[in-house]
């Protein structure tokens, strides 16, 4: 084996093995509050795919800046806290990879890996050229959204938003939780949406929460977004037995959520990681676990999470290789 091809094998290796693994001990899943307490209380993460993904953030921010980026006026100083929060958090995590020089609220930010380096003033909005959440938003993998909590009620009301999986930032922008949900089939069962809402509502400063959500996507664009639907949607048609194992995704979204003690807002972390379900299902028991969850998954989950037109050839592929084991 070549060296190039050695390092590939090795990497890829990595990727199954740092691969967040969605699911507990049952073989049936349903829509739940599986947030668990975030520990370490990290809001980030940095994978080995990050320059690539920066560069693209940066690219479909510049093409796209209405999709990827919303704010509204009010959110400045929760935008702020925001920028604190993960700068520390950078810096204490990746000591090698971030810097931070303050003087009192003159702060140089640097990022070694960009080689780029950020002065500004703490709080002055006029000393960055972009907005905050929009300037530390360019430095990790992580979508950024703001939840602004008032009237016993949280709502959407700023986020950086590049791999979104099929919804819109653009159009849930000043949306209710429950709003934003409603589209989500069988979500509002025994109040689950209620419960969820409360729940974030109670979540106090310095106590992140962290959950999994998953999907499957045909192909491997981290940009599923709404208003890219006919680029990317057209692919759910072409999946067959025998190329859902490079075709078909495995995709993962960890989310995490820190109250911003100032603003009272909830900043939600959304980081997305893209595995081939050839890759996926390398790991037998994690083969033989999803294949009884979509074996059982209710059509009105399978429906939501867009696997209604393929569901039956990927069952059918996942027969196959548990043939083999």
């Amino acid at each position: 084996m070549k060296n190039s091809e050695k390092g590939e094998s090795m990497k890829s290796n990595r990727d199954l093995l740092s691969f967040p693994y969605p699911f507990s001990d049952s073989n049936v899943y349903r829509y739940s509050n599986n947030a668990i307490p975030l520990n370490p209380p990290n809001a980030i993460e940095l994978t080995d795919h990050y320059l690539d993904e920066i560069n693209l953030k940066k690219e479909l921010l510049t093409n796209h800046p209405e999709r990827c980026y919303q704010s509204t006026p009010h959110t400045m100083d929760a935008q702020w806290e925001i920028v604190d929060l993960i700068i520390h958090n950078l810096v204490f995590y990746y000591p090698d990879k971030f810097e931070l020089e303050k003087k009192e609220e003159q702060w140089v930010f640097s990022n070694v890996q960009t080689k780029e380096t950020i002065a500004f003033t703490f709080g002055d909005s006029a000393s960055l050229e972009l907005e905050p959440l929009d300037f530390i938003g360019r430095h990790v993998q992580e979508d950024l959204i703001l939840m602004m909590q008032r009237d016993g009620n949280l709502f959407l009301d700023a986020g950086q938003l590049c791999f979104p999986a099929n919804w819109s930032l653009y159009f849930d922008l000043g949306m209710s939780f429950k709003e934003i949900h409603t589209p989500i089939l069988g979500f509002q069962s025994d109040f689950l949406d209620d419960r969820i809402l409360q729940f974030l509502m109670r979540i106090e400063a310095g106590t992140p929460w962290g959950r999994k959500n998953w999907s499957l996507m045909a192909g491997s664009r981290l940009d599923t977004s709404l208003e890219t639907f006919s680029e990317w949607g057209q692919a759910r048609k072409q999946v067959s037995k025998e190329n859902a194992g490079e075709l078909v995704h495995f995709r993962v979204e960890v989310q995490k959520l820190f109250r911003l003690p100032k603003s009272n807002g909830i900043l939600f972390t959304i980081h997305s990681h893209m595995l081939p379900l050839k890759r996926f299902i390398q790991h037998t028991p994690w083969l033989e676990q999803f294949y009884a969850i979509l074996s059982e998954l209710p059509d009105f989950i399978s429906e939501y999470k867009g696997i209604s037109l393929y569901r039956k050839q990927v069952l059918e592929y996942l027969e196959e290789e548990l043939k083999k084991v």
